[in-house]
């Protein structure tokens, strides 16, 4: 085994304690959440060395690093690709090529051409409403994210979107407003808001929240993916 790869294996191993133990405190059995590791700034030799470890779910949040990252591991059996940065439009048909879900869906214009280049290219892409609960009323948030109350309308374009698939919800713990530093709360309010989603779109049962910092609250909370990156691959230079 090789320097690299061992290292990620001891990461690895003490991000799932650390989940297996917050489902354990939480009365939540250990398969009812999935880790997603966000390989952002990471070269495709780690996700391929990742692979092998077992991990089977990945995250990206610039297209012009993911894009050849996911070509370069295209071969790798079982890999899904993530995308959860702010996506412009332009990037939209070269997201589609390689993302299985986008976990950044906040605005009209970008579920139709998201619907547009699924459709074109012939795919089901999955997607989640990003819900930025610092954001008021009819406004997005400074990370991106439809405030809470454009979340149906949002909700019923993507379900009604020929390409698309509406998976649920995803969230960043907010930088300011009330639920600045209380990331349980706000990751509570985003399992509230799921019940709310699920009464309309039952199958839209996916609720991504917490990372590296604070996967233990989004676990304690209800989330049913964690996306972590730090606490895996550790502190690197960016690519490029």
């Amino acid at each position: 085994m090789t320097d690299r790869k061992a290292e990620l294996a001891a990461n690895l191993a003490q991000v799932e304690e650390r989940i297996a133990s917050a489902c354990a405190a939480a009365g939540r059995k250990r398969d009812e959440v999935t880790l997603i590791v966000v390989t952002k700034t990471y070269p495709a030799d780690d996700v391929r060395l990742l692979h092998e470890l077992g991990v089977r779910q990945v995250a990206e949040n610039r297209d012009q690093d993911a894009a050849p990252k996911a070509a370069a591991c295209a071969d790798l059996d079982g890999l899904r690709w993530h995308f959860v940065g702010q996506l412009q439009t332009n990037k939209v048909r070269s997201v589609v090529g390689y993302a299985d879900v986008v976990q950044s869906v906040d605005r009209d214009r970008l579920v139709t051409a998201l619907s547009a280049a699924a459709v074109k290219a012939g795919r089901e892409v999955g997607c989640l409403i990003q819900v930025a609960l610092d954001a008021e009323s009819g406004a997005r948030g400074d990370r991106g994210g439809v405030a809470p109350d454009g979340i149906e309308e949002l909700a019923r374009l993507v379900a009604d979107a020929p390409g698309l698939r509406l998976d649920g919800l995803m969230t960043v713990a907010p930088l300011a407003g009330e639920y600045a530093d209380r990331q349980r709360a706000a990751f509570g309010r985003l399992m509230d808001l799921s019940t709310d989603l699920r009464r309309a779109h039952p199958a839209a049962n996916m609720v991504s929240a917490g990372m590296s910092a604070d996967l233990e609250e989004a676990v304690a909370a209800g989330a049913t993916h964690v996306r972590v990156g730090t606490a895996v691959l550790g502190v690197r230079p960016r690519l490029g």
